[in-house]
């Protein structure tokens, strides 16, 4: 449960609350078993220390710490018990969430307090001295029983703005008890940077407490804040994975990392470990069931990925130029969007990206360019179908279509009966190694029908089919070009068991866009399996 600390310098911490914080928000709800795994992640990745949660106010945090001691094996995180300094009136000793902390087992108890003297007015009902007992009472309580102690200042910043001698002897008195760390809060994430970075450091000179910082999101500014209160002299970071957190979020856990570390030069995780960041980003993304979002900086599919004709054509030469940092450095990778910017110097790195070299022919380039933004101003978009590029681009380097299969016609019908019943059926018609097959297919819909019958058309001569399965589906309306007429945009994405790919069709209706984008799909996932195509004039 307790694990190793050593190989990161106790000097700075990286404190994780994704388990705590970042489950409250909204669409999480994490099993035990989701916040053993994260915490196996989080543990992999490095950080210092990771707050499992409430023991005892939440019965799942207390599950969790009861089968932590036996389910985890941590290497160099330690776990950290989250709770409250005891109520007014009694004393830590008799307080049954305060034993709860320590029942609990975790080595460090992480406490939340107010230092806002107002909320200790009207939230806590009590004495802004009783407040300061509580603290002081809690942490020496917790420290003789062995714990190492961390204090949140809850509202600290607020609390500071409204009356600045009282929010700071909640720090003074926090650290004169024997807190290790006394953390500033920006619960309400109101704050700007040089605000962040000023009191933090008029704070630490006035009370030689190490200070941490617990930043939330809602101004967007809780990585700049962490980044600004290490600045002003903190020591300790809190956030969370992928800035996952109640309302718009806490800071978020990788790019703090890596700005410490790549932009900072602070050694803050464990050796090696920065280039986990991508992949563990996107672990806990799925653990959790969120999509891993496309934009995120250091970690995002998107976040070294380049569309633009002058973008390319400077990468070209050094990807640096358009680079702040080399994406392996956090995992990532870079990525060339092909689209109707494309110029030359995008198709190329992009069949380099693919397996072709297009550099000594620049005649096959500028047809593929030339070809792409036709396409592209006719409502395809190739910077999320790479199968559907890939397959443009052969296509025009063999000067023929390459497929396993030619369409004599196809058909779907919606027949609505009586009671509500519906019943959707596709026929196609096709021609493949020298044969002529007519198969029909029923499905929950025209286009589910279609499949279905594409591939029991085909499964017999491929049975590589058998093992394809449409993961994704995305349809959207375009502009038409005759007054209210639209066109129809299908993505489809299709995974063989072991990766995925993306194929675009656009046609006047959903049912005729979809096959097109179909055909490209199964054509790639055959060309992928090692399949010899026929080539059509």
């Amino acid at each position: 449960m307790t694990g190793d600390n050593s190989r990161v310098d106790d000097g700075f911490h990286v404190f994780d609350t994704t388990l705590r914080d970042g489950s409250q928000r909204e669409g999480i709800n994490l099993t035990v078993a989701d916040k053993l795994t994260i915490a196996r992640y989080l543990d992999e990745f490095g950080v210092g220390f990771i707050e499992g949660g409430w023991p005892g106010a939440v019965p799942r945090d207390t599950e969790f710490f009861r089968r932590a001691k036996t389910e985890l094996d941590l290497k160099h995180a330690q776990l950290v018990a989250f709770g409250a300094t005891r109520k007014a009136g009694t004393t830590a000793a008799a307080d049954p969430q305060v034993q709860a902390l320590l029942d609990a087992g975790a080595p460090v108890v992480c406490l939340v307090a107010k230092s806002h003297d107002r909320h200790v007015d009207l939230a806590l009902r009590t004495t802004l001295d009783e407040n300061l007992a509580m603290v002081r009472d809690t942490v020496t309580h917790l420290r003789e029983q062995g714990r190492r102690v961390f204090l949140d200042c809850e509202h600290f910043f607020d609390g500071y703005k409204a009356n600045p001698e009282y929010a700071t002897s909640v720090v003074r008195t926090a650290h004169e008890a024997g807190a290790d760390v006394v953390i500033l809060c920006d619960t309400n994430g109101g704050m700007l940077p040089s605000q962040v970075q000023e009191t933090v450091a008029r704070v630490k000179a006035d009370t030689g407490a190490r200070l941490g910082i617990h930043a939330q999101n809602d101004t967007g500014c809780a990585v700049a804040n962490s980044i600004a209160a290490v600045e002003g002299g903190a020591t300790h970071v809190q956030c969370t994975a992928n800035g996952y957190g109640e309302r718009v979020g806490n800071a978020n856990l990788f790019p703090v990392v890596a700005a410490l570390e790549l932009k900072k030069g602070m050694r803050v995780l464990p050796e090696g470990r920065l280039r986990e960041m991508t992949r563990i980003s996107h672990a806990i993304a799925e653990v959790v069931n969120l999509a891993p979002s496309t934009h995120l900086p250091y970690v995002g599919v998107s976040a070294f990925a380049h569309k633009a004709g002058l973008h390319a054509s400077a990468i070209k030469v050094d990807p640096d130029l358009y680079q702040h940092i080399d994406p392996a450095l956090v995992g990532n990778d870079m990525r060339m969007l092909v689209s109707d910017m494309a110029g030359r110097a995008s198709i190329e790195l992009k069949g380099k990206e693919l397996g072709y070299d297009l550099s000594h022919d620049r005649d096959l380039v500028g047809r593929v360019v030339d070809e792409v933004k036709a396409r592209e101003a006719n409502g395809y978009t190739y910077e999320a179908a790479d199968a559907s590029f890939e397959l443009l681009l052969r296509d025009q380097a063999v000067g023929a279509r390459e497929r396993f299969f030619t369409l004599e016609s196809w058909r779907a019908i919606i027949e609505q009966r009586g009671g509500g019943d519906q019943v959707n059926e596709a026929t196609v018609k096709l021609h493949a190694k020298g044969e002529r097959i007519v198969a029909t297919g029923e499905g929950n819909g025209p286009v589910n029908a279609l499949d279905r019958a594409l591939r029991l058309a085909l499964e017999r001569i491929f049975p590589e089919l058998a093992g394809f399965e449409l993961v994704d589906y995305k349809v959207r309306l375009l502009e038409g070009r005759h007054g209210t007429e639209a066109i129809t945009r299908v993505l489809v994405e299709t995974s063989d068991g072991k990766k995925e790919w993306s194929t675009v069709g656009v046609a006047e209706n959903v049912v005729a866009a979809s096959w097109e984008a179909l055909e490209d799909a199964y054509t790639y996932g055959l060309l992928k399996a090692g399949l010899v195509p026929a080539k059509e004039d």
